[in-house]
């Protein structure tokens, strides 16, 4: 609950994580868009971004979710969204691994 406008605006890329409850996104991720949604929007338009979503058994209803605001937002998504459900295991937490690296290194 800590991320502020300010804090996206000094950002270069978003990494953006969240677990799918109940079809949507956490209500901590929710916040931080309502909070950064406007005061960004214009000044942040083409930035690089990646996500991940992990959910029990679906992520579909929370990718919609960041597709939408993301696309709002005119950022830019590096990879496709690293989706897991059930526990995670090693290939996840590489997957995870390997989108921060991608939007690092579009970052250089």
């Amino acid at each position: 609950f800590g991320a502020t406008a300010a804090d996206v605006l000094a950002a270069d890329g978003y990494l953006l994580g969240t677990p799918a409850n109940l079809g949507s996104m956490s209500g901590a991720l929710k916040h931080f868009f309502d909070t950064v949604y406007y005061p960004c929007l214009d000044s942040t338009k083409g930035r690089p971004f990646g996500a991940y979503v992990h959910g029990n058994n679906d992520t579909s209803g929370t990718v919609r979710q960041l597709d939408a605001i993301t696309t709002g937002l005119g950022w830019t998504r590096v990879a496709e969204p690293v989706l897991v459900t059930g526990e995670p295991d090693k290939a996840a937490l590489e997957a995870v691994t390997e989108l921060g690296g991608t939007l690092a290194a579009t970052l250089m």
